[in-house]
């Protein structure tokens, strides 16, 4: 089995699985906080591939980012898909939808919003941290 197929099967009951020459770990954190956090840790994902429940292009920017090598995502939006694509990263989902919308149900997703006219990696990270911070400040 590959990579990808290792962590799409890890997958079942987490958020996100991360696989490396058949060695996993998988995460239970909501949204992009789990790579949100392994970035801010400095932890070297260069070479991993990653399924993830669900897929946008903050998630996307992400993975980019830490070196991710493949990405398969439970739902990933066209805005995702389009940025690994743009960045050479083979990707393949189950569902793929338009956007990716809040927990509420009500409005985009935060961190969508917060990279939605971003192309820069650095600069969609810093968005995120920036708009994490301030989610983090509401609660």
């Amino acid at each position: 089995m590959t990579d990808i197929e290792i962590a799409k099967k890890e997958l079942a009951g987490h958020s996100i699985c991360l696989c490396k020459d058949g060695a996993c770990f998988t995460d239970d954190g909501r949204g992009i906080s789990p790579m949100m956090t392994a970035l801010a840790e400095g932890k070297d994902l260069s070479g991993y591939s990653a399924a993830d429940v669900i897929v946008g292009k903050a998630a996307a920017m992400l993975f980019v980012k830490a070196g991710i090598v493949c990405v398969h995502g439970n739902v990933m939006s066209e805005a995702g898909k389009g940025f690994l694509d743009l960045h050479g990263i083979p990707n393949t989902c189950d569902t793929l939808t338009e956007k990716i919308i809040n927990r509420q149900g009500t409005d985009i997703c935060p961190m969508e919003k917060a990279v939605a006219g971003i192309s820069d990696t650095e600069k969609g990270y810093s968005a995120l941290e920036a708009k994490r911070r301030e989610l983090m400040q509401k609660k």
